[in-house]
């Protein structure tokens, strides 16, 4: 069995002082290291109606997961950067606003969505997701993520949604 710790490089005072950088790119660079990845997220849930992936590093999990799944892949993106009409979220940063933004015939009323990511942190990134999800009438069934790091209030920030992770580290706070 792949251990897909061991694809995951730590890189220390990224992109600031004091940051543990959880660089997921060796993951993705081994083809059975990305596969097990996908293979063992899909097996966390129920197959869903369709797949959200949140921009940017969601869509690297997020359209295999929907391909393994056979469902519609739908990305969720910064704001201006999907055409036709769109529906918004705006959400915190540490030191600011952002805005997620879905395309407005992306998701039916009653479908089941999945929201995928590849690092749970705060879950301000996550909540603004699953938001524009109902927003579009869709239930959210569970976020899936390749990390998860535990003591940032994530998990906590977006229950009572289903939360899964493959990895979970704890953060130096």
């Amino acid at each position: 069995m792949i251990r897909l710790e061991d694809h995951i490089r730590e890189v220390p005072d990224f992109p600031k002082q004091g940051i543990r950088f959880q660089d997921i790119m060796p993951l993705l660079q081994s083809p059975e290291g990305l596969r097990e990845a996908v293979t063992r997220l899909a097996a966390l849930t129920a197959k869903p109606d369709a797949v959200v992936g949140i921009e940017s590093r969601g869509f690297l999990f997020g359209v295999p997961l929907a391909m393994h799944w056979g469902v519609p892949f739908v990305p969720a993106r910064k704001f201006g950067k999907l055409p036709g009409k769109t529906v918004r979220q705006v959400y915190s940063l540490e030191y600011g606003e952002d805005t997620l933004e879905l395309q407005a015939d992306a998701l039916k009323a009653g479908q089941r969505v999945v929201i995928v990511d590849d690092l749970l942190a705060t879950g301000g990134t996550a909540l603004a997701t699953s938001q524009l999800v109902r927003q579009l009438g869709a239930e959210v069934t569970a976020a899936l993520f390749v990390i998860e790091l535990i003591g940032l209030g994530g998990r906590d920030k977006i229950a009572p949604l289903p939360v899964h992770a493959l990895i979970r580290t704890e953060v130096d706070e």
